[in-house]
């Protein structure tokens, strides 16, 4: 069954539907999602997909070719191969069919790299002729430094050809959860924090048994997909994969700035720099920076918190990584009941702060906030921080949220604090939201009700 994707099905169908020739890029890092969105979207169209694989430009072509030629195209009854890649995709207009011909191809960059000829003769044939059919040709790929330099850039011929670019991101929360409908909201929460929203890691857990058994057999046992998915993953996008796994466990264990990442790994400034370079093109890792952080500070390469985009890589190299050799030894159990589950709740937390802000952007789209708020994140500086602020564009108004993941309640007091972190001006409107997985004090409550405070609790978000 096809969990989510909505928004990238209903961008599809837009261009599908749309007048003349569509050609459009559909690009993401690998495992999310991008073939199995393709294929759902090719259901019930006239459609060619052909899958690229790494290998010599000729058999490209013949593969490509009989893919083609299936399709009962009027040329397979003289051709069993195309003479050139301009006459293979020229070919496509005179495939049969009344209705807009829909053309995939996935792994585009193992075609290229194979011919680096192969955009020059796109290019061409979509100036002089395929723009003006009712021709609908999709390119996809899981490298996106590629896609976005060799593709995409200003140097190269399909730059402004395209009638469509979209960068596939993980699922979130609300789409992820539809992967565990048996879960309890809380379990929901944490099996999200732990996969994130990469679709073929929500495939892996089994909704049928209990969270922590996915987590034992799933992640834990040698042999496992996930188990070794990570060091796959580096070895596969990456040169120098230990000192990847330096830097991204000490990102995992909270040393997010730059020097604290350099003094846990003392990695020269200058190679880390260009390591993180690398883990942010591939989605790994992200640099967060304060909601009202000005541009000018967001453009300075010392500052900001480097943070790990991939919920995955945060749970492997906090819970995995760290006891490689009791795994290899065949320890799940213990390493679950002495290492994962006391420490769930708190590793979970982070994940819960992007889970209530996944719900306000929720409410804020349909319009059930007090004012809308074109600016949602952390806010931190040198007194202090928020796990959430929202503001409008004129800054006259204000949201600040705090978010508790754990087995307390949240006191009158934590509210009290939370009011002195930030100091603002007299005409600027507040509106305080609590969220909190353990429920709220009758006297918190109290208070709440008398000064309009927003309290809500896991089922509410859910």
């Amino acid at each position: 069954m096809f969990i989510g994707r909505k928004a990238e099905l209903q961008f599809l169908k837009s261009k599908y539907e749309a007048d003349g020739g569509q050609l459009v890029v559909l690009y993401g890092r690998r495992r999310i999602g991008k073939t199995e969105t393709l294929l759902e979207f090719c259901k019930g169209k006239e459609s060619i997909y052909y899958a690229c694989t790494e290998q010599a430009d000729a058999m490209q072509l013949e593969m490509f070719s009989q893919t083609v030629l299936q399709k009962g195209h009027p040329a397979a009854r003289y051709l069993q191969k195309f003479p050139s890649w301009r006459e293979a995709f020229a070919s496509l207009e005179e495939l049969p069919g009344k209705s807009k011909k829909l053309i995939v191809v996935d792994e585009f960059p193992y075609m290229v790299k194979g011919n680096p000829e192969i955009p020059s003769v796109l290019q061409n044939l979509w100036d002089t002729k395929l723009r003006h059919r009712n021709v609908m040709i999709v390119l996809c790929g899981s490298s996106m430094s590629f896609i976005e330099k060799e593709i995409l850039g200003e140097k190269n011929p399909l730059y402004g050809r395209t009638t469509g670019i979209l960068k596939m991101l993980p699922m979130n929360f609300y789409e992820a959860s539809q992967f565990f409908p048996n879960y309890s909201t809380e379990d929901k929460i944490k099996a999200y924090a732990i996969v994130g929203g990469i679709p073929h890691y929500l495939k892996q857990f089994d909704a049928n048994i209990p969270l922590g058994q996915n987590i034992i057999r799933q992640i834990l046992t040698r042999g496992s997909i996930l188990y070794s998915e990570v060091e796959f993953l580096l070895r596969q996008e990456l040169r120098e994969p230990g000192n990847y796994n330096t830097i991204i466990q000490a990102i995992a264990l909270g040393n997010t700035q730059l020097n604290d990442i350099y003094q846990k790994t003392q990695i020269e400034k200058t190679k880390l720099s260009a390591y993180l370079g690398n883990l942010m093109e591939l989605g790994i890792v992200y640099r967060e920076f304060s909601v009202e952080a000005p541009v000018k500070e967001q453009a300075n390469t010392q500052r900001g918190l480097y943070q790990l985009t991939d919920s995955y890589f945060r749970f492997w190299y906090r819970y995995v990584f760290p006891f490689l050799s009791e795994l290899e030894a065949g320890d799940a159990g213990a390493i679950w009941q002495y290492a994962v589950e006391p420490d769930l709740d708190f590793y979970t937390s982070y994940a819960f702060e992007d889970v209530c802000r996944q719900y306000l952007r929720k409410l804020n789209q349909e319009g059930r906030l007090p004012f809308h708020f074109t600016r949602i994140g952390r806010w931190w500086n040198k007194t202090g921080e928020l796990d959430i602020m929202a503001l409008d564009t004129a800054k006259q108004n204000l949201l600040l949220g705090e978010c508790k993941f754990k087995k307390s309640m949240i006191e009158k007091k934590d509210f009290e604090v939370m009011k002195q972190k930030l100091n603002v001006e007299k005409d600027v409107r507040i509106y305080y939201w609590l969220f909190s997985k353990s429920g709220f004090s009758s006297a918190l409550e109290a208070v709440a009700k008398e000064e309009g405070v927003a309290l809500v609790t896991l089922d509410e978000i859910v």
